[in-house]
């Protein structure tokens, strides 16, 4: 997944935000946001809050923009092989 300053709401697999410590990470049928924030009282912590206030903005502004079904399963994730094994490992 690519680092970004912005994301498109459900609309890849790739994109990733950082406000602070906090993780956002964009999916097709999700965002998944782990991680603490501090919003601070200066200038620093303004600027977190401006900037998940346009997230969640951009979020709801997307899943009010169609039809959403009552609930949706998520699909666990796909397990891989992993490329750099050894063999027989």
């Amino acid at each position: 997944m690519k680092t970004t300053r912005e994301i498109s709401p459900f609309a890849n697999e790739s994109e990733v935000l950082g406000i602070g410590g906090l993780t956002i990470e964009n999916r097709v049928d999700r965002i998944s946001l782990y991680g603490s924030l501090d919003i601070t009282r200066d200038q620093g912590g303004l600027a977190h809050a401006e900037r998940l206030k346009k997230l969640l903005d951009d979020i709801v502004s997307t899943l009010k923009a169609e039809p959403l079904p009552s609930s949706i399963t998520i699909k666990p994730p796909e397990e891989i092989s992993n490329p750099f094994a050894e063999e027989g490992q």
